[in-house]
């Protein structure tokens, strides 16, 4: 049988169930006990002092209200905060309103044992060589740098909160996430920001359990500013942990702080995990990371030759962002294995090197081309159609689309010319012999057929 205060209580409860949301419910009164009610004194044990200063801010007025209606007008409330759970050693704190008046001290100024005391230092487990300056930007990562960059400019403050970052692995997630956290406690140092991994998460989880401990889990995680949670994915299946993040996220989220999440997948893929979670992580704004394209293979390679200092052939770089297209932390491989093999075995670094090494990470095939393929090809670059070279029209756009096609299936391909005028146009071997020519003589002198003739062939190493 319930005694008089906690029947009370259950009542109170049952009207601030019906004015929050069942999330702020769950978190911040369904841990509340009530211990006694005395001479107008209703007491409530709380878990901790920052349950009390959240309360007091957020639903003080809601609480007062809801006990002068079931307990009694002029009810006054107090909280019992527990310090150590072995001895059951609490300590009282009056709500705000029944605070007495603070007296002056003899040097007149006020002395008050509710001020929230200043919070110490953390390291936030960053990484400084993540930065924006080294996350170069291209197509597959501009909307996720950008926020980024706006997140670490007014944390909390934009409408990318959470920020939730997924792609394959490698892409750059975990750079971007920490570049984030870095920018962040660079425009400002007072920020509590902290990056962590799923796995951590849940390794720090499980001890607190253990330790009994899981109050001061919670009070830290509360405190936080900007939190940042690498491969998120990894609370799949594990409930008590999904369970004491929605709790951590909901206050964030609650009170202004930023999160930024990373995974392997999109949320509307991801499972194991709670849909409620997962409904929280599509609040805010779902960036994919994509795998570079070769511009940004390019462009990555380049800005770490320049910062290291290297000097790497201009074919050599083009052959590796060709051939490396998976990931970013492969490309960064293959720059350090190459220098390692040029240094200790003191040989020149050309594309036959770039290609022996690149092949113990990546399989290198060989893209084949055929005659069909050039002559497509080239009739798409210049918007013509493939009947439209098979015609005799003298055309000047047709007669050197056509000209261009026989010139790289004799470069590129191993077929005869007979073959290569047949599949073109139905033309004898004089014909591309003479086409041969045209075109090699047009490279020497006109300098837009050159960059044209080049970017086909950039189209066809595709």
């Amino acid at each position: 049988m319930l005694n008089n205060h906690e029947q009370l209580w259950t009542r109170c409860l049952n009207v601030i169930k019906d004015n929050i949301s069942e999330a702020s419910y769950n978190t911040w009164f369904a841990p509340i006990v009530a211990l006694k009610y005395e001479n107008s004194i209703f007491v409530l044990q709380v878990p901790s002092q920052f349950f009390v200063e959240y309360i007091e801010e957020k639903y003080i007025d809601l609480l007062r209200m809801t006990l002068y209606r079931e307990v009694g007008v002029g009810t006054r409330l107090e909280y019992r905060v527990m310090i150590d759970k072995s001895s059951g050693r609490g300590t009282q704190i009056p709500s705000s309103s029944e605070k007495p008046t603070p007296k002056a001290n003899k040097q007149g100024s006020y002395i008050s044992p509710y001020n929230k005391p200043q919070l110490p230092e953390i390291d936030p487990q960053l990484n400084p060589a993540h930065n924006f300056n080294n996350l170069i930007e291209g197509n597959s990562n501009k909307l996720a740098r950008t926020a980024g960059i706006s997140i670490a400019n007014e944390p909390g403050k934009t409408i990318f909160n959470p920020l939730f970052v997924y792609g394959q692995s490698g892409v750059g997630k975990t750079h971007l996430a920490n570049a984030i956290g870095v920018m962040t406690k660079q425009l400002n140092p007072e920020k509590r920001v902290l990056y962590l991994s799923a796995n951590t998460f849940q390794i720090q989880y499980t001890d607190a359990v253990r330790s009994n401990s899981v109050n001061d889990f919670l009070n830290f995680y509360q405190t936080i500013d900007v939190l940042i949670v690498d491969d998120i994915q990894e609370f799949a299946g594990k409930t008590a942990t999904q369970n004491t993040f929605f709790h951590i996220f909901n206050h964030l989220h609650q009170t202004g702080k930023q999160l930024v999440l990373t995974s392997d997948r999109s949320p509307i893929v991801m499972v194991g995990l709670e849909q409620r979670l997962l409904t929280r992580f599509k609040w805010g704004l779902s960036a994919e990371i994509e795998k570079p394209d070769f511009d940004l293979r390019k462009s990555i390679l380049e800005s770490k030759i320049y910062r290291d200092g290297l000097e790497i052939p201009e074919d050599v770089v083009d052959f590796i962002a060709e051939h490396v297209v998976d990931n970013v932390r492969d490309l960064e491989g293959v720059l350090v294995s190459l220098m390692a093999h040029s240094t200790l075995a003191n040989i020149q670094i050309d594309v036959a090197l770039a290609e022996k090494v690149i092949s113990r990470i990546v399989n290198i095939t060989k893209k084949v081309n055929t005659v069909e393929k050039i002559r497509d090809t080239v009739c798409e670059y210049f918007s013509l159609s493939v009947d439209a070279i098979s015609t005799k029209s003298r055309k000047r756009e047709v007669v050197q689309a056509r000209q261009i096609a026989m010139y790289l299936s004799k470069q590129l391909t191993k077929n005869s010319l007979a073959s290569i005028g047949n599949a073109i146009g139905q033309r004898d071997h004089a014909t591309v012999l003479h086409a041969c020519k045209i075109v090699t003589d047009l490279m020497d002198c006109d300098k837009n057929f050159r960059i044209s003739l080049r970017e086909i062939e950039e189209k066809l190493k595709k």
